[in-house]
């Protein structure tokens, strides 16, 4: 996409050095709700899912069809690492520079999750020394970010206003999503998202 804004030259756009996503490695940063759906979809299309996540059990995990690796290794396996750990006191500031530089030539950084967890500045540093990293943020800290943040200008950083799930008809969604549990719940049927309180410790 960046060659393709920089050349107008659609043959030289397309002669990257990579051949495709196929088969590639994707790496999960907390699985949670989002974590899980996400991998469901990911290994639909092929992809191999590796994940970082404190709370997942060994044997959650293989149900899943993840391998659990540390961050350190997430990091540097994986073609695109997609975080989505909640926003805790002990998961903030946890994605710094020592991890944004292992990651492979080419890779991709997405942040829907939320924005505290990334020391930003380490991010930023690594970004301008390594032009071959994307990195996509719908989430930041503080959001807005300042107008003289360089997040806003890099070439390879695209910024999204925490719109994830929350905008347009997707707001009817999850109004429907907490009927649904509602009439469930005066059933006294079995609800779907249920919230205790050894879940809600782990929520962000």
């Amino acid at each position: 996409m960046r060659r393709y804004r920089e050349l107008h030259d659609t043959a030289q756009a397309r002669a990257i050095w990579r051949a495709g996503a196929n088969g590639e490695t994707i790496g999960l940063i907390g699985m949670g709700w989002v974590g899980q759906r996400l991998n469901t979809y990911l290994q639909q299309f092929g992809f191999r899912v590796i994940a970082s996540d404190p709370f997942l059990a060994d044997a959650r995990a293989r149900e899943l069809g993840v391998n659990k690796v540390s961050l350190e290794e997430l990091f540097a396996q994986s073609y695109i690492v997609s975080n989505h750990i909640p926003d805790l006191p002990p998961t903030r500031g946890v994605l710094g520079r020592a991890l944004f530089e292992t990651m492979r030539d080419g890779a991709t950084f997405i942040n829907s999750g939320r924005g505290a967890q990334v020391v930003e500045p380490d991010l930023i540093a690594v970004l301008q020394s390594r032009p071959d990293l994307t990195a996509l943020l719908d989430v930041t800290h503080p959001e807005p970010l300042p107008k003289d943040s360089p997040l806003w200008t890099l070439p390879n950083v695209v910024v999204s206003p925490h719109m994830g799930g929350t905008i347009g008809d997707e707001v009817v969604r999850l109004a429907d999503c907490a009927i649904e549990e509602f009439i469930a719940w005066d059933a006294g049927g079995p609800l779907r998202y249920q919230v205790t309180k050894e879940i809600f410790a782990t929520m962000g």
